[in-house]
């Protein structure tokens, strides 16, 4: 034990070595990161100060952009200093900390998507009960219920993967601290490691996978017997953009984790990560929010009042 190096900080994988690279990555990412930050933040502020969209919907929906928030902002600030400092070093801490804070809200993420497609379940299939089932007291308990058991679930894989010891090499095949890369680096035994990130991943994406399925199979038989062909169109258009939502956050999740080593690159790695990472907190912005009818009017009602005020 003496003769090994512990390791106290880390080295991520840049996207490239070029200079020029460099500075067109920070360019890129910090205009998705304002984009995403400053959209969901507005989507939040227009859902708080119109009452006419405080309804279930919008609640999970105002939910939803704090967590992209959130989400997004674990990886891209640090790798924005990389770049721009030509460095590609984090801390133990760091790293500890964006381990448990992705998985905390990614794993939530997928949660409250879960939630949503039961709120659309009920709207749809079962209207009359709505406002019986999905009561404030209701929407808060799920809304918390996706906060609390997905930061419990990362608080255990985190302690998990933290608990190793970590010597020799320090170099991680990816631009943020993720799970499966940081086992490789561990100087002891981790097969028992791996299976239980992959099985525990596995079987409650499974249960969000099915759950979401379940809720779509009687959505999508509830509509295709709606006689307006526009209603029809209404409905499928609030509820498609979701599945996309969800399969892209998902398929890409999968591909990270379960995906063979041997056949794969670290920058097939990275483009998947980036995907569900970077990509997927402004597709949430676009589907849910900027072509919603309801939140333009909302948006417009408030700038409008804001300037007529000021004037």
């Amino acid at each position: 034990m003496s003769n090994q190096t512990t390791v106290t900080e880390f080295l991520l994988l840049g996207f490239s070595d070029v200079r020029e690279l460099q500075i067109l990555h920070f360019v890129v990412f910090l205009a998705i990161y304002l984009a995403a930050l400053m959209g969901n933040l507005l989507i939040i502020i227009v859902v708080a100060l119109d009452h006419h969209l405080h309804t279930p919907m919008y609640f999970f929906l105002s939910n939803l952009s704090f967590l992209d928030v959130c989400y997004i902002s674990v990886t891209i600030p640090k790798s924005l200093v990389n770049s721009l400092t030509n460095s590609r070093l984090i801390s133990l801490s760091g790293c500890a900390a964006q381990v448990y804070l992705g998985v905390h809200f990614g794993s939530a993420e997928l949660a409250l998507l879960t939630v949503m497609a039961y709120d659309r379940y009920v709207a749809i299939c079962h209207p009359l009960s709505y406002t019986v089932l999905m009561t404030r007291g209701a929407c808060a308990r799920m809304a918390a219920g996706s906060w609390i058991s997905s930061s419990l679930y990362s608080l255990l894989h985190t302690a998990n993967t933290f608990r190793l010891p970590f010597c020799g090499s320090n170099a991680i095949d990816q631009f943020f601290c993720d799970i499966q890369q940081l086992l490789k680096l561990s100087c002891s035994d981790t097969s028992t490691h791996e299976l239980v990130v992959i099985l525990c991943s596995g079987f409650f994406g499974l249960i969000f996978f099915i759950s979401i399925l379940v809720s779509y199979i009687h959505i999508f038989s509830t509509v295709l017997r709606i006689p307006s062909a526009q209603d029809r169109y209404k409905a499928f258009s609030t509820c498609l953009p979701h599945l996309f939502v969800f399969w892209l956050f998902i398929s890409t999740g999968i591909y990270t984790y379960i995906r063979p080593r041997s056949t794969s690159s670290p920058y097939q790695g990275m483009l998947a990560a980036v995907l569900y990472s970077v990509t997927s907190p402004v597709i949430n912005l676009l589907i849910y929010s900027l072509r919603n009818r309801e939140i333009k009017e909302a948006l417009g009602k408030i700038l409008s009042k804001t300037f007529f005020n000021k004037r």
